[in-house]
């Protein structure tokens, strides 16, 4: 049987989750515009953090199993949808840990887990992690046969692996102080010679994962990790995607995440499940989106005798955004449950994932400059929040992946996989 209704346990998830948004998140914005430069606006961020901490959203994306209090996946798009459009940069500071901490939890051992983790539980503090694989001069096609691959090297000396490389658009990467995030999951390649990838070889064969905490770095000279920048961003104003350099940082053998050959299928997983996710944050978007356009079209003529929203021309433009409202939750909700629960094997369930994210985020878009026109020039003023909702929903399409250099992809790859079923995630083989 078919059920979209939410559980108790669900319900009183959304409600908090709402009562955290509209009481603590909100602030936000009034807390880091009053900052000039993305780094001060995302440190300014680090008390409502640290209530986020304490109101348990990081120990809430660590499952029961580990100590923490996650539910079903489906839970995550619950919460993330209450969340983020209250102000997405606050929201993907603290969604960014989950992300970071992700690749830990699905392939840690138990000793690195209890020993991880604990930070994370304990609720309270800052603890931040970072899933760190982008790099400056882009990663769409790093396990290409023939291409350049990573070019952040890990070689083996002694008990140690030693990093050197650069890194870009690693949310949360820098930590607050911009002396590395508490928990860093580091995607490298293996080189002994730090020299280019070998052509003739499969890239999946030399990735691998390394787990960098402020301990690993506190053991290194200062200069073994630095942040070089933090690029000004139209969107998401108060988060960080800092560009990090590392230079013959020693990490210690027990902290391999996943040795070379391992590497890639973890941080492939780690961004199957955060495509769904995306999906939800782009519900979110277009939620506000739709809201505000509403609340404006019901209370507004401009100049003329009734309500705009009794203009047929904008009413439709607000149909096709509730439609897809509907359509993109309905989609990420299904594919949350789907990863998690079947049928169908990964490659299936991995299809609805890489769909709801590309579906969803690619309608949040259009979404805000449907609601725009709906609105008219109102919508182009600051006092308005269509223009900043624009500019946060454009990052959606972009990042965890580009839906055009990387999730389209993953799903053509999928199409040509021999044996194909197109239904296999919704009836089974």
């Amino acid at each position: 049987m078919i059920d979209f209704t939410l559980t108790e346990q669900q319900e009183q998830l959304r409600n908090g989750a709402h009562q955290f948004g509209t009481s603590i998140l909100s602030q936000a914005r009034a807390t880091y515009s009053q900052h000039n430069t993305q780094v001060e606006r995302f440190r300014s961020l680090r008390p409502i953090y640290s209530q986020a901490v304490k109101a348990g959203l990081i120990k809430g994306q660590i499952p029961a199993a580990l100590g923490g209090t996650a539910g079903p996946l489906i839970d995550a798009a619950i919460l993330v949808e209450e969340i983020y459009h209250v102000d997405p940069s606050a929201a993907l500071n603290i969604l960014g840990t989950g992300l970071g901490l992700t690749p830990l939890i699905l392939g840690g051992s138990k000793d690195q887990q209890a020993r991880l983790l604990e930070p994370f539980l304990a609720g309270e503090g800052e603890p931040m992690a970072s899933l760190v694989h982008s790099e400056p001069d882009g990663s769409a096609n790093w396990l290409e046969k023939g291409g350049r691959g990573l070019q952040t090297t890990a070689r083996r000396d002694g008990d140690d692996w030693i990093i050197n490389g650069e890194k870009l658009w690693t949310t949360n990467s820098g930590g607050w102080d911009g002396k590395g995030a508490d928990l860093q999951c580091v995607a490298c390649r293996h080189s002994q010679d730090g020299g280019p990838q070998d052509n003739s070889v499969d890239p999946k064969d030399s990735v691998m994962v390394l787990l960098v905490t402020k301990d690993v770095l506190a053991a290194n000279s200062p200069d073994a990790y630095c942040v070089l920048r933090e690029p000004e961003l139209a969107g998401h104003v108060a988060a960080s995607g800092c560009h990090s350099r590392f230079t013959d940082l020693r990490v210690p053998a027990e902290n391999v995440l996943a040795p070379p050959g391992q590497g890639a299928q973890l941080i492939e997983q780690t961004f199957a499940s955060s495509a769904a996710i995306v999906g939800a944050m782009a519900v979110s978007l277009m939620r506000a989106t739709f809201e505000a356009a509403l609340n404006f079209a019901k209370t507004d003529t401009r100049g003329g005798s009734v309500p705009i929203l009794e203009r047929q021309s904008v009413a439709d433009l607000l149909i096709d955004i509730k439609m897809r409202i509907e359509t993109s939750r309905l989609l990420t909700w299904k594919a949350l449950h789907c990863l998690e629960n079947g049928p169908g094997d990964y490659h299936a369930r991995l299809e609805l994932a890489l769909e709801a994210k590309v579906f969803a985020s690619d309608n949040a878009v259009k979404s805000c400059v449907d609601a725009m026109k709906a609105v008219g020039v109102a919508s182009y003023s600051k006092e308005q929040p269509f223009s900043q909702l624009l500019n946060d929903a454009v990052c959606l399409p972009l990042f965890d992946g580009g839906n055009v250099g990387i999730r389209r992809r993953q799903i053509e790859q999928i199409f040509q996989q021999e044996g194909y079923e197109p239904w296999a995630a919704t009836y089974g083989s």
